[in-house]
């Protein structure tokens, strides 16, 4: 029996496994890098060790470390959670020869499945249907999808168009992935472009008892990660599940795999084929759970304890759909900083990492939270979604709250009309532009300004904020993404109350309600209403003077570390070349040329960190 569980993750996962840990009884032990020092999972577990460093090859990914983390804890299992280690045979051998439990699949299993070159050979062998693999460096065909061999998550993975992109991409994707996953192998298979990303959940004990539990789909995606994932598919016939699911089950035989994983393939029309196998639990469990009724963590404990699976799985009932949220901007681009505020209520299950405080470290993913909606069918899944990120209060980093409330409310997506190129240029939400923060959150702003501003007063705090005996001209409000005339009021408007942090105006005799919050760190005001959330900059009556940057200068779009300079100054350049490549989040951002032109200055070199907004170099443009 497990008594003392070291969870050799972070994060929302490592969160979740602690959750069914109290449940059972289980003594927990979490491990944290120096930038996570004051996450929720430490504080959470009865014991954590640290791990000295930042970067995930000095700590979530150093096995020595984490083997020393679990003699100092006295930790006699460990569960590897979801990325970092979770695949890596080297790391569950090393921890079943420590004399540990390991709660995930026999190392042989997770070899087998590790390098997907070699997963594609054994599935053709167990009759799974499989693409071709290429010659990645003459694949006779385009376009083509360029993957990493030892892992997922779309880290390492390319699409190629074009013979002359094949090298640098190829090239790219190994690095990303030696850095994700420590090992830069990649491989070539053709695209199947536009087809649905379909996972069946697979559960095995040590008694011969395998069981699927369904499929998820997870179709929409952004940089190749899953972004929405739900279960059932709505695109997926009985017939077609079937199928699914008994390849499912010659492929965890064929390779002897005990406890939680996932068979992943792509389907378009009544094409099947094999992508990978996870040998681990998958960050989307939850819909799965929802479903069928079931704790995955627990079964994987229980497995892990040598336990018997009954012979059949609990039978499905209802829809369930997830959303990760994440902290990026609208070009998908990771954020770092504070989190202000954190809160997402109504009925949906939250699976989170954060907490209102909590840093977003450029080191790792920045997912904050998982957020689930369950109904007796898809609609009303969806709908308990909408309404609850609609309502979050989420203060301090840009996030794709917006972007995930657009997904859930287009009719293709509300059709079950979902592919692989639903975010794509050309894709259902191609071509729509971020809302505006409409009129009544931004005076709701402009009235709580004032409020503060009157509440502050020394002198003749009973008269109204900007009295004056001779009104001139109307009282404004500017922020930098709009401006109001708060006095006087728009037409129809009535002021019902106006309190630094509540406003409550009526419009043609509908009330609205609006919470501000004001933080002196970020300087923003933050309007949460039924519609979502409002972000909104103030500007100064007397501008301070700024910065000059130089024309034609390339800014770091986040925190970041320079991991390769690829022209010099005097270089000419054209539109789209690549000048530079940044690493944030355990991504490769390629920073390139606006235009044509030559490289005037280059400011970094290989290796410098930076903050978002630094200086990079400067492209002098070309003139006709």
């Amino acid at each position: 029996m497990i008594t003392r569980l070291l969870v050799a993750n972070r994060g929302e996962i490592a969160r979740r496994v602690f959750r069914t840990c109290g449940s059972l009884g289980i003594s927990t032990v979490a491990v944290f890098s120096d930038p996570d020092a004051d996450a929720p999972h430490v504080a959470e577990a009865d014991l954590a060790v640290r791990l000295p460093g930042a970067r995930p090859s000095d700590t979530y990914l150093n096995i020595g470390r984490i083997l020393d983390a679990c003699r100092a804890s006295g930790a006699d299992a460990v569960h590897p959670g979801y990325g970092f280690l979770s695949e890596n045979a080297e790391f569950a051998r090393a921890v079943l020869d420590a004399g540990l439990v390991w709660a995930g699949p026999p190392p042989e299993a997770i070899a087998a499945m590790g390098s997907k070159v070699e997963a594609k050979r054994l599935m053709a062998e167990a009759g799974v249907p499989v693409l071709p693999s290429l010659d990645p460096e003459a694949p006779g065909e385009f376009p083509v999808l360029v993957k990493a061999s030892a892992g997922g998550g779309g880290r390492g993975m390319r699409i190629v168009r074009e013979a002359g992109e094949l090298a640098r991409e190829v090239e790219s994707a190994r690095r990303e992935s030696a850095s994700a996953f420590g090992d830069g192998t990649v491989f070539v298979e053709p695209l199947l472009e536009n087809a649905r990303h379909v996972e069946v959940q697979v559960l095995a004990d040590r008694h011969g008892t395998v069981w699927t539990l369904g499929e998820r789909e997870c179709s929409v995606q952004r940089r190749h990660q899953k972004v929405v994932e739900e279960c059932p598919s709505p695109g997926i016939s009985a017939e077609l599940r079937e199928r699914l699911c008994e390849a499912t089950v010659r492929a965890a035989r064929k390779i002897g795999y005990v406890g939680a994983g996932t068979v992943e393939f792509l389907v378009k029309g009544d094409r099947v084929a094999f992508l990978e196998m996870n040998t681990r639990l998958q960050v989307e469990h939850p819909v799965t759970e929802l479903v069928y009724g079931v704790d995955l963590v627990r079964l994987q404990l229980e497995v892990a304890e040598g336990a018997a699976l009954p012979a059949t799985p609990p039978e499905p009932a209802g829809h369930a759909v997830e959303v990760r949220l994440y902290a990026e901007d609208g070009d998908y681009l990771p954020q770092s900083g504070v989190l202000r505020r954190f809160e997402v209520s109504g009925e949906v299950r939250v699976d989170s990492g954060v907490e209102s405080g909590s840093v977003i470290s450029p080191y790792y993913d920045p997912m904050l939270a998982k957020v689930i909606g369950y109904g007796r069918v898809r609609a009303e899944a969806v709908r308990k979604l909408v309404t609850a990120l609609r309502r979050a209060k989420l203060h301090g980093v840009v996030t794709n709250r917006d972007l995930l409330v657009k997904i859930l409310t287009n009719s293709a997506f509300g059709a079950g009309d979902t592919h692989t190129g639903f975010l794509a240029p050309g894709g259902p939400l191609d071509g729509s532009s971020p809302d505006g923060p409409g009129e009544l959150p931004v005076l709701a702003a402009a009235l709580a300004m004032a409020a503060e501003n009157r509440r502050r007063a020394t002198v003749l705090a009973g008269l109204p904020s900007g009295w004056r005996n001779v009104r001139s001209q109307p009282r404004r409000a500017r922020f930098e993404e709009a401006e109001v005339v708060y006095d006087p009021l728009p037409q129809g408007v009535t002021v019902i109350s106006a309190e630094p942090y509540e406003v409550i105006l009526e419009r043609d005799g509908v009330r609205h309600t609006f919470e501000v919050a004001r933080y002196d760190e970020d300087g923003k005001v933050y309007v949460d209403h039924v519609g979502g959330c409002a972000e909104l900059t103030p500007l100064p009556r007397l501008p301070e003077p700024v910065e000059h940057v130089a024309p034609g200068s390339l800014l770091a779009p986040m925190p970041g570390s320079v991991l390769r300079v690829e022209v010099e100054p005097g270089d000419r350049v054209t539109k789209g070349q690549p000048v530079l490549v940044l690493e944030a989040m355990k991504m490769e951002h390629r920073i390139a040329a606006p235009s044509d032109g030559v490289v005037s200055d280059v400011h970094v070199e290989k290796g410098r960190q930076v903050e978002a907004g630094a200086v990079l170099a400067i492209i002098q443009e070309e003139t006709a």
